[in-house]
C-alpha cells in the first residue's frame, strides 16, 4: 500500500517515492482521456468474460465424468491426460500453438491443403484471436482446476448414492440432485476468486501471441501499461502504477458485488 502513492506522483527514481513532486489524479486522467482507453478496456473485460465463462464449467463437468468412471486404470489415465498440459510453460504452449496454427508449416496446414482449400492466417487475424487464448486455455487447465471439485465430490455421503440407486435414480438425476448441490459452496467460492481475477488475464501469454496484426484486438490493460508505462525509452513508473491501481480497484468492487449476490441468495461466500 506504501508503494501505492506512485500512482499519485510523478515519480523519479533518484528522489525516491516521499520526495517525488505530489501531481494528485493527473496520471489517472491521462489514462482515461488517452485515445485507447475505451478499445483497451473493451478488450480486457470481453476477453476476460469470454475466458470466465468458456474455462468455469469445464472443470465441474470433468469432475462429474471422472467421479463415475469405475475403471481405476481408465481414470487414472485420463486424469494424467487432462492434468499434464497444466505443466507446459506459458512460452512453450505459444510456441505450440503458432506451430499448430501456422498457416504454413502447421498440422492443419497441411491438413487443409490435403481436403483442397488454404488455411487461413489465424494468428494474423483480429477475430480469431480471443479464441485461441480461450480455448488453448480450457484444454491447458481444464484437468488441473477439477482436482479441487474431485475433492468436493468425495466429501458427499455415500448413503446419498446408495438411496438414489435404491430409488432408480440414473447418473444424470445422481449428478443433479446430489453431486451438484454438493459441490455448489465450492463453485461459488471459486467462482468469486475468479472473478477476483478477471483482469489477470496472463499477461506473458497475451504478449507473446500478439503481434501486429492482431494488436487491435490482443491490446489489454496489462500489455498496455507494458509497452507505454515501463517500454519506452523513459519508462513511466507513476503511468503505470496508475492503471495497474485502477485495474485492483475495479477487481475488488467486482468481488465485492459477487460476494454480497452469493449472500444475498443464500449461497456460500467468503466473507
Amino acid at each position: 500500500m506504501y508503494g501505492a502513492q506512485i500512482a499519485f506522483k510523478n515519480y523519479s527514481i533518484t528522489k525516491g517515492i516521499m520526495e517525488s513532486p505530489w501531481v494528485g489524479i493527473a496520471n489517472f486522467s491521462r489514462f482515461f482521456h488517452s485515445y485507447d482507453f475505451w478499445r483497451i478496456l473493451t478488450n480486457t473485460l470481453l476477453l476476460s468474460l469470454y475466458h470466465l465463462l468458456a474455462t468455469f464449467p469445464f472443470p465441474i463437468l470433468l469432475a462429474l465424468g471422472l467421479n463415475y468412471i469405475h475403471h481405476v486404470r481408465f481414470r487414472k489415465t485420463l486424469q494424467l491426460v487432462t492434468y499434464a498440459p497444466h505443466f507446459i510453460s506459458v512460452v512453450v504452449m505459444v510456441g505450440l500453438i503458432l506451430q499448430f496454427l501456422s498457416p504454413r508449416i502447421g498440422p492443419l496446414a497441411s491438413l487443409s491443403e490435403w481436403l483442397g482449400f488454404t488455411m487461413p492466417n489465424v494468428m494474423g487475424d483480429p477475430n480469431w484471436f480471443k479464441s485461441v487464448y480461450v480455448w488453448s486455455d480450457v484444454w491447458q487447465h481444464t484437468g488441473f482446476s477439477c482436482i479441487i471439485f474431485l475433492a468436493a465430490l468425495a466429501g458427499i455421503d455415500p448413503a446419498l448414492h446408495e438411496a438414489a440407486l435404491m430409488d432408480g435414480a440414473s447418473k444424470v438425476r445422481r449428478m443433479w440432485h446430489i453431486d451438484l448441490p454438493g459441490i455448489m459452496p465450492i463453485a461459488i467460492i471459486m467462482l468469486i476468486l475468479n472473478v477476483g481475477h478477471i483482469f489477470d488475464l496472463g499477461f506473458e501469454k497475451v504478449l507473446l501471441m500478439q503481434n501486429p496484426l492482431n494488436t487491435r484486438t490482443s491490446e489489454i490493460i496489462d500489455t498496455y501499461v507494458y509497452n507505454v508505462g515501463l517500454k519506452s525509452a523513459v519508462p513511466n513508473f507513476s503511468y503505470a502504477s496508475a492503471i495497474g491501481l485502477f485495474k485492483n480497484v475495479i477487481a475488488f468492487i467486482l468481488v465485492m458485488s459477487v460476494n454480497q449476490l452469493s449472500k444475498k441468495f443464500g449461497q456460500s461466500s467468503l466473507w
